[in-house]
């Protein structure tokens, strides 16, 4: 077996992806969120039986290889190469599973573990007292230290190049890696980091891909200097911590959201696994897409000063934009989660996080510190300041429910503003007919994808009566019929291969689409077969009958024309007699 098929079917799709999405099981399927476009219901699709994912919102499908390159923007080689190793199948040695793009992203992910080993070293080293001394100062101890695998970057201009080059990478890959920067004179290149804590920053497989790096020596600036973009490390995609989150967001169905790294950590030594932070940027809407495969539901600790509140109040936009379910946790005495955690301890922490309010209470409290709640006018001006949020809530009721609640806690006429939501709220659409024209023809591709059973069942009924040479999708079948000649067991891709692009993703959406609700496709599937051949049988009779007729009348050329007919029904190949 080819080492790309081996590794194709030793690898349960379902499992694999939904390390990245949340997935439900629905009927002979699983749904969840596309992580390819911005969507608020579910239309991404994964089917086990064809190890295939369809997308009915955006269309992108493929196999574990295509979700893979297309989600974390590697070649196919390096996509193979992830699938392979995280199910424990290791690669051959062979050149044709290799590219110069892979070879170089393999190269920069061994730079850092390379980079991450020698940080911790000198953390753990003699040259680490001060760093430890902070983090103690911080509350991080050894063990969550080594858990994190924080480090220190030397007091040294060339530590970190001198070893990477000993290890024999080339000055196209030192440059590739941001770890490193070139010389503006002479040649040559110095470390990026230096005499500063390190964050190592992992990407949702949890290898490093970059770090964060916070400034030790008074006035050295910035005070936190991040990895630069590389073809490993893109800042708007990537959520410090996700990768050691993600089992307990899916487990707890809620995110907790904080600013900065020692916020994280501080938060996951409390108990409160599910915590991550944006890596040192404004939050993105694909960082909160990214959340959103996990879990829908989020809190958001940012710290208690006026930019930290700021970013919240920007975040929140884009979280409800993304239709997450929003609450805002504000600490007391305004400290910071990790600060707070180490003041007032674990406990009190996670007793205030789960009484976290929903958002609009948040920004209603904001509100009401900008505007004079004493007079009318000022009230007005709190309730305009958060009516754009509240519009921004999809569901109807819950919007209106929310406005209710809002106007009584800001004591705004309750009246006035129903009525601007009633006057504002959009005309419904017509309904959409849920007829389908094609009905016969998926239900038949279905149930012949399915199984071998309903190949060997149908295929001859359908060549002996003839019954898809009108079809819409004649094509689709006629492919079927050519693979299921020669081959037993046939795959949703092995298909695909025989038809051009556009039918290729018609046959996927047919056969990803939803389940038959009246029985399995093949049951429903055996009677449009004989309904078929009955209705078929039965127009034979009636020619047969106006042939009759017609030559009792002396009309022969009808009963020509009628004959004609009949012969072009009866001209089909004799019936296997496998078939019921």
């Amino acid at each position: 077996m080819d080492f790309v098929e081996q590794v194709k079917s030793s690898v349960d799709i379902v499992r694999f992806l939904g390390e990245y999405i949340r997935l439900k099981k629905l009927g002979n399927r699983y749904v969840g969120l596309c992580p390819f476009h911005n969507e608020k219901t579910p239309s991404f699709s994964v089917n086990p039986t064809h190890q295939y994912y369809k997308c009915f919102g955006c269309g992108v499908g493929g196999d574990i290889f295509n979700f893979v390159m297309g989600l974390e923007g590697v070649t196919f080689f390096e996509a193979l190469k992830i699938v392979a190793e995280r199910n424990g199948i290791p690669m051959p040695k062979r050149a044709e599973y290799s590219d110069p793009e892979t070879k170089l992203r393999g190269a920069l992910h061994r730079m850092h573990e390379i980079a991450a080993s020698l940080f911790q070293a000198n953390l753990n080293g003699p040259a680490g007292a001060v760093a430890r001394q902070y983090l103690a100062g911080r509350g991080v101890t050894q063990v969550h230290a080594t858990e994190f695998g924080l480090g220190l970057s030397a007091d040294s201009w060339e530590q970190l190049t001198r070893r990477l080059e000993q290890e024999g990478f080339t000055a196209e890959q030192l440059e590739h890696s941001g770890l490193v920067s070139r010389r503006q004179e002479g040649s040559g290149f110095y470390d990026r980091f230096r005499a500063r804590l390190m964050f190592p920053i992992h990407d949702e497989a949890g290898k490093v891909i970059g770090f964060g790096g916070r400034a030790l020596k008074a006035g050295d600036e910035p005070k936190y200097l991040n990895s630069p973009e590389t073809p490993l490390y893109r800042k708007s995609y990537v959520l410090y911590n996700l990768h050691r989150a993600k089992a307990a967001i899916r487990k707890l169905d809620r995110v907790v959201l904080v600013e900065g790294y020692m916020d994280v950590i501080g938060v996951y030594a409390a108990g409160v696994h599910e915590v991550v932070a944006s890596c040192g940027t404004a939050l993105t809407n694909t960082q909160v897409r990214g959340l959103r495969r996990h879990s829908g539901q989020i809190v958001v600790n940012f710290d208690p000063d006026a930019a930290g509140a700021n970013a919240a109040e920007k975040s929140l936009q884009m979280l409800l934009d993304e239709s997450m379910r929003v609450r805002v946790l504000s600490l007391e005495g305004d400290l910071d989660p990790d600060e707070f955690i180490k003041q007032s301890g674990a406990d009190r922490y996670r007793v205030l996080l789960d009484k976290a309010p929903l958002y609009y209470f948040w920004m209603a409290d904001r509100a009401r510190q900008r505007f004079d709640m004493q007079t009318a006018d000022g009230r007005m001006g709190a309730w305009k300041a958060i009516l754009p949020s509240v519009e921004r809530i999809p569901d109807r009721i819950e919007r209106a429910s929310v406005a209710k609640d809002m106007a009584e806690y800001l004591r705004v006429d309750e009246k006035l503003v129903l009525e601007r939501f009633r006057r504002d709220e959009p005309r419904k659409a017509e309904p959409r007919r849920n007829g389908d024209d094609h009905y016969k023809e998926k239900t038949l591709l279905r149930a012949l994808m399915e199984s071998a059973e309903a190949r060997r069942e149908l295929i001859p009924t359908l060549q002996e009566i003839g019954m898809v040479q009108n079809f819409t999708y004649k094509r689709l079948f006629e492919a079927l019929f050519m693979a299921a000649a020669t081959n037993e067991n046939i795959q949703l891709a092995d298909l695909q291969a025989r038809l051009n692009e556009a039918d290729a993703d018609l046959l996927a959406r047919i056969v990803l689409a939803d389940e038959n609700k009246e029985g399995t496709a093949l049951d429903v599937a055996l009677q449009i077969v004989r309904m078929e051949t009955k209705h078929q049988e039965m127009r034979k009779a009636e020619l047969k009958d106006r042939i009759k007729v017609a030559e009792r009348a002396g009309d022969l050329a009808g009963a020509l024309q009628l004959t004609q007919e009949l012969n072009a029904l009866s001209a089909l190949p004799p019936r296997s007699k496998g078939s019921r």
